[in-house]
């Protein structure tokens, strides 16, 4: 009787971990980014939480120097990835996060790639949401674009061409 109720609790406890790891799944997503080859240089995991999202992003294979990070509001990703859109604004509000009217749900702090091309960061965005908005029916991308946003220009931030792109998936 004793195995028999300690098999029970074993069988709960695995149920009760699998439907914590389930709901915790549904906070998080994922970009597989690549470059303009379709070779990869990554991944970012964006995990909601109570202040916002978290992303964490492992790059490989990236030029050195300051890059701009931003979230783009359509999940599509051909080169030279202006398929992605804009810059993800659901508030309509300006770019930039020195400008006196800006600083929108897609804008991020730019990146900075050492020499060796590879670079593991987490950035909350306290403005972003793992939600409909995110993911209705055209999705978004995070991408990373050639030079660092100058955080004042409305609407790209000067940041040059893209170079990065990753479908935002569940």
């Amino acid at each position: 009787m004793k195995s028999a109720t300690f098999i029970g609790l074993l069988a709960g406890a695995a149920l009760a971990a699998v439907t914590f790891q389930t709901a915790g799944a549904a906070d998080q997503a994922r970009a597989a980014m690549a470059n303009a080859n379709g070779e990869s240089v990554g991944e970012v995991v964006l995990s909601q939480t109570p202040h916002g999202t978290l992303l964490h992003a492992k790059l490989t294979g990236l030029p050195p120097g300051a890059h701009a990070f931003h979230v783009h509001t359509v999940g599509k990703c051909e080169p030279p990835f202006k398929s992605a859109g804009g810059h993800f604004n659901p508030d309509g509000v300006k770019h930039g996060i020195l400008a006196e009217d800006g600083v929108h749900a897609g804008d991020m702090p730019n990146i900075h790639v050492p020499e060796s091309g590879a670079l593991e960061i987490e950035v909350l965005n306290t403005l972003l949401t793992l939600d409909a908005s995110l993911f209705d029916d055209d999705g978004a991308a995070i991408v990373i674009h050639d030079g660092p946003d100058d955080y004042r220009t409305d609407p790209a931030g000067a940041a040059g061409p893209r170079i990065a792109c990753g479908v935002i998936e569940k």
